[in-house]
């Protein structure tokens, strides 16, 4: 178990917050055992909140009542120990609205909801999108703004306009935008989560509480120190924890899908049963198992 410092800071949602995967079995139907098994594997690392069914946990694929069915399992092996977030964010209002009023009924903690998709939507759209599902619970809200999946950017008048709202209190910022992440650190109050695993560092010199991260499936305890020595203000520490999360970042993030990478890394590591990921995405092709090795190679994990 890894032991709270005294110099974490009270955040909503927690500090290091895997995107866990969703673990399937050899045909491809949930694996809730599994799901639980990993979720106290993460805590056990050092992850205080966890984001379930989001982009790596494969959500576009899943019904709802699977996203319902992760969100109790999770819930039931965590609850307490870390935030639970449940990722209820769709390009559909309506329907998101009604997932994330399910989402509320099974006792997690937060909801991370991201820009609609494929729909591209103006600011105004954007904005009255958010707003409608959040003042549908009362459960507090992480906005996911990840422009180079949902095309659509959440810009930074848009987003100090949505800070106003009483649920909507954290940002999880994917857009690799410096300039607009600082805009939105100095005029307003919401908890920043880097969700680029590589730029955690410098978007916590800026304010940034944390990460939303696919990496932190293979490597939760240097995330851990890495934050919390941000959080200490202890750069050279944070320097060090920075520089050795580079190969693993590497090996999960820049070959293939992250949600197939994490798993594969997870079956490897014997922390996940399967590696089976659903349509469209589909296994690592033997060269690209090879060269994921030679990342982890680098980071000191053979296999």
């Amino acid at each position: 178990m890894i032991e709270t410092p005294a110099a974490r800071p009270e955040t909503t949602f927690g500090t290091v917050i895997p995107a866990m995967v969703t673990p399937f079995t050899q045909d491809g139907s949930l694996d809730l055992d599994s799901a639980q098994t990993l979720a106290n594997h993460l805590v056990d690392e050092g992850a205080d909140g966890l984001v379930i069914t989001g982009t790596t946990g494969e959500t576009s694929t899943l019904l709802d009542e699977e996203n319902i069915a992760m969100f109790e399992a999770v819930v039931e092996a965590v609850g307490g120990r870390a935030k639970v977030i449940a990722g209820t964010g769709m390009n559909d209002t309506g329907h998101s609205t009604h997932l994330s009023q399910l989402a509320a009924k099974t006792g997690v903690d937060g909801l991370l909801l991201v820009t609609p998709y494929y729909n591209k939507p103006n600011q105004a759209g954007i904005r009255a999108h958010f707003e409608t599902i959040a003042s549908a619970t009362d459960l507090p809200v992480m906005l996911y703004d990840i422009p180079g999946r949902s095309v659509m950017p959440i810009n930074p008048d848009t987003l100090i306009a949505l800070a106003q709202h009483p649920n909507i209190v954290g940002l999880k910022d994917a857009k690799g935008d410096f300039q607009s992440t600082t805009l939105v650190a100095a005029h307003t109050d919401l908890e920043i989560y880097s969700g680029e695993d590589s730029l955690t560092m410098p978007l916590m010199t800026l304010g940034a509480v944390g990460v939303v991260s696919v990496t932190a499936h293979v490597a939760t305890r240097l995330y851990r120190q890495l934050v919390d020595a941000m959080n200490a203000g202890d750069l050279a520490a944070a320097r060090q924890a920075h520089f050795r999360l580079d190969p693993y970042q590497r090996a999960v993030m820049t070959h293939i899908q992250g949600a197939v990478s994490s798993k594969l890394i997870l079956n490897w590591q014997g922390h996940l049963p399967s590696p089976v990921v659903r349509l469209p995405l589909v296994q690592a092709t033997e060269d690209e198992q090879t060269i994921i090795r030679a990342d982890l190679a680098e980071a000191g994990l053979t296999f």
